[in-house]
Parts: structure tokens; sequence; C-alpha cells
């Protein structure tokens, strides 16, 4: 026993490492998206990642050296491989490549980048921000009652209005399904499910406001897509084809500080105004942003905020309460 235990020691210790590591990386998101109900996992941050594991390898390094035995047995292995006990070849292989790679990390750390000056800048400002707008909540995001029977009798007419973007695609649509219900155009369960409750004549306010958040997605993609993908990318990842074009690369929604740590009222003012929109504190960064209320309307910017949201998985801040 005491021999097996001996040799054990070492990879022991690598296991929770790895057992460890894959708890926080990958067990604690899973688990998050579960107890939250969010249609995407909770990433931990880095910083937090590399925290828990230096404790780790703290509590490790207590534990194996507590005991002479443990220690001999965590040892061992690692001498038994320097002696060449498991094979000449793999021992010279890391021998050999184990020096380079560690010159590399070090030239990499402390040989000099060329970054640009830094310089203080405030990424969301709100200087100028209008304070009504703060608890603004989205019209598109959040229908009224109205809104929603006015589409279930659009619907039961097969006369749903869509954005003027995309007439000239469904109309291209409708030529090949001349059969199908208008909202065919949008393959997708909330849709289907709602269309079948509307051919069976019994309608339920719980699909028409899913199938009326889907139609509204899907046009905010497309607007999305025509105005706001050269720049921000498929991903809203902020690596669009024309997103090397700029100064100021476009921001990246992904990133867990950007449109999720604003409210939704924040978002809206910022599309709205663009860079040309910004207060003084966010030079020498400024936006190249375009002014979209002048291309835009109202209902047409808070699509593409319900669009971006989804594409990047993000939800906005909810507004502290006064």
């Amino acid at each position: 026993m005491g021999s097996k235990f001996k040799q054990g020691t070492f990879w022991s210790t690598v296991i929770t490492l790895i057992i460890i590591y894959g708890i926080v990386k990958f067990a604690i998101p899973f688990i998050s998206r579960k107890i939250t109900g969010m249609p995407f996992p909770l990433p931990v941050p880095s910083t937090l990642i590399l925290f828990y594991m230096v404790l780790t390898i703290a509590a490790l390094f207590l534990y194996t050296t507590f005991s002479e035995e443990r220690l001999e047995g965590f040892k061992r292995p690692v001498i038994d491989f320097i002696k060449g006990s498991y094979g000449m070849l793999p021992r010279n292989i890391v021998l050999g490549v184990l020096p380079f790679v560690v010159g590399w990390q070090v030239y990499d750390v402390t040989s000099p980048k060329v970054i640009p000056p830094t310089s203080i800048r405030i990424q969301h400002p709100s200087s100028n921000f209008p304070k009504k707008m703060e608890d603004l909540k989205s019209p598109i995001e959040n229908p009224s009652q109205d809104a929603i029977n006015t589409f279930i009798e659009q619907a039961k007419a097969n006369a749903v209005e869509f954005i003027p973007q995309l007439k000239a695609d469904i109309e291209r649509w409708k030529k090949t399904n001349p059969d199908n219900h208008i909202l065919g155009f949008i393959p997708t369960e909330p849709i289907d499910k709602f269309l079948k409750e509307i051919k069976a004549g019994n309608v339920t306010m719980e699909a028409a406001k899913s199938a009326l958040h889907e139609k509204n997605l899907f046009e905010g993609r497309a607007l999305y897509a025509m105005n706001c993908r050269p720049c921000h990318g498929d991903s809203a990842a902020g690596d669009g084809p024309m997103a090397d074009g700029f100064k100021l690369r476009p921001i990246n929604f992904t990133d867990n500080g950007t449109i999720e740590t604003i409210v939704e009222g924040y978002t809206f003012w910022r599309v709205s105004t663009g860079g040309l929109g910004l207060p003084p504190e966010a030079t020498p960064w400024d936006s190249a942003m375009p002014v979209w209320n002048l291309n835009l309307t109202e209902e047409e910017r808070w699509k593409i905020i319900m669009a971006e949201y989804d594409l990047a998985q993000k939800t906005p801040r909810i507004p502290e309460k006064h």
C-alpha cells in the first residue's frame, strides 16, 4: 500500500489541478446557466481563475510537503524521468524543448512591445447622457398588449407588416412559396407554433408574444447586417471587414465590460447620437460610429439593439432604483 501511495502522489497532484481548473473554467459557467435560466453560460473571469489556481497550488504544496512520505512520492516520478527510467528519448526531448519554452516566455514578458501611448479615457462617457433615458425600456423587447393584438390580427389575415428593407426578399420568397403564410419566411420554432395555433383557431397570448419577438429579432438582425456588421462583425465581436480601417476599432459587444454593463436607455442613446454625440471626456479615442437617428427610425434602432444583445449573448444592466 505504501509503495503504491508514493508512486501515485505526483499524478494525483496533477489530476487534482486539472479537475479544479475544469470545474472553474467549464463546470461553474455550465451550472450558472442552469441556475439563472439564461441561454448562455456566465464565464468566470480569467483573473479569478488565476486566483483559484494559485490557491490550489499553494494548498497542494502544503499537503505534499507536510509529510516526508508524500514528498518522496511526489519527487520519485520526476527523478526517475530525469534519470531516463521512462526512456532516454522522451527525457531528451523534454529537456531539449523546455529551455526554449522558458526562454521564449521570458523574452515575451520582458521584450518591449510596440503599443500606442496610454491615455485616460472613459469607455462609457455619460456627462451629456439624458438622465430621463436611464429607465427607458425597449418597446420592442417588451411589446404592449395592443402591439401583440395587432400582430395577431395581421397574422390571421396573412398581412404581417415587415420593415421596408426586407420587402424585396419577402416578395422573392412568396413567388416560390405562394401557398405559405408570410411568417413562414422566418423558419423558427416559435413562429411554427404560432402558425399552428392560427390554423387551429386557438391563439394564445404567450405564443403570439414569442412569435412577435422572433419577427422583431429577425428584422433586427437584418438591419444589423445592413448597417452594423461591416464594423462590428457577424458575431458582434468588433471584427467586421471594415474594422481594421479605423484608428479606434469598433467595440466588441461580446466582452463582459461593454454593453452588459450599461442600461438599455444608454445603448439606445449611443446608437442614436453616434460618435458626434460623445462628450469631451471620450477623447482621444473618438468613435467613428454614424449618427443613426438620421438614417434609422426609432423602431429600427430598438430592433438593432435587440439583435446586438442577442448576437453577443448579453443582457443589459438593470437600472438602479432611486
